[in-house]
């Protein structure tokens, strides 16, 4: 059995989990490459290595300063609601009776953010998403991924989180600026619109951003004087969250209200990118970064190709 919270020191965290499909094709969206017969051959076995795996990492995400998995985490790149009932009840994590929240979005291959929290700690209060709405480059509408709303109550105390997956870099940074831009703006709206319900709100902005610290979307448009960014440090010390290219990237963030630092209620503690060993690869030219599921076509049996980031309370 999980073991009772400690007021001292607790773990929420974000995690980005590569492409979590299950192996039934859905005729709405981009995921035959995820099925028995596709390009990538994903069946029963490689979905359930996948599931322990990445059940486990999360177990074992805070344990060291906490001693137990996360009150909640953020995560992307999930299908459905099938896959996160099948991680929540897997071995690792069915003790630790975790719910989540999870809206369908227009994303075109079909992969959403959701929300993970044990209920024995953290009581939901309401949900709600939000669509960025985009356009390509024939003015069309451009799917991605909604923003994830949740307001609930963490050990009495009621908290806001917004969970983000931000459109990707795929057609190049520069080009790709200004749709993580406007995800800021959303995401500045939706603050507002809990400032309007309570006057001195307690605020965690998580995501993978595909934007550092220091880039214009996050520092100039989504960081204001009534945040701080925790990860901020990591990427001036040249630590990332994923590879590529041989290149660091911290896109992987968990952004926090300033009144988190606190003396009283929910405080601020510190923050850790989680790169235990048994998430990396250990030889070759991709030796210390994740150890991803496929490399390409090539199957490679890792959990993601992101680590996850934390967040540790107290109160």
């Amino acid at each position: 059995m999980p073991n009772k919270i400690s007021t001292n020191n607790f773990t929420i965290a974000f995690y980005n989990l590569e492409n979590l499909f299950d192996t039934q094709h859905n005729e709405y969206t981009l995921d035959k490459s995820f099925t028995p017969k596709g390009e990538l051959r994903w069946d029963e076995n490689k979905y359930r290595t996948k599931l322990d795996k990445l059940s486990t990492v999360i177990s074992k995400i805070g344990e060291e300063q906490a001693g137990f998995p996360p009150i909640f985490l953020g995560v992307a790149e999930v299908e459905n609601q099938t896959v996160l009932n099948d991680l929540i009840n897997s071995e690792s994590l069915i003790s630790y009776d975790y719910n989540f929240v999870h809206y369908d979005s227009p994303d075109e291959r079909g992969i959403d953010v959701a929300f993970l929290y044990q209920k024995q700690y953290f009581e939901l209060i309401y949900s709600d998403t939000y669509p960025l709405l985009l356009e390509d480059e024939n003015q069309g509408r451009d799917y991605t991924r909604d923003i994830l709303l949740i307001s609930g109550k963490l050990l009495d105390e009621q908290i806001y989180i917004i969970v983000n997956h931000w459109p990707s870099r795929n057609n190049g940074k520069i080009s790709s600026e200004k749709k993580r831009v406007k995800a800021a703006k959303l995401v500045q709206s939706i603050v507002a619109k809990i400032y309007l319900e309570n006057r001195n709100p307690k605020i965690i902005i998580m995501g993978d951003f595909n934007d550092e610290p220091k880039n214009n979307s996050i520092k100039n448009f989504l960081i204001g004087s009534s945040f701080f960014n925790p990860m901020l440090e990591f990427q001036e010390r040249g630590k990332g969250t994923t590879s590529h290219h041989g290149k660091w990237y911290l896109f992987d963030q968990i952004i926090l209200s300033e009144n988190f630092k606190g003396k009283t209620g929910l405080q601020y503690k510190n923050a850790e990118i989680v790169d235990d060993y048994f998430l990396r690869e250990q030889k070759g030219k991709r030796r210390g970064t994740p150890r991803r599921t496929y490399i390409g076509k090539h199957y490679i049996g890792g959990a993601s190709d992101h680590f996850p980031v934390c967040v540790y309370l107290k109160k």
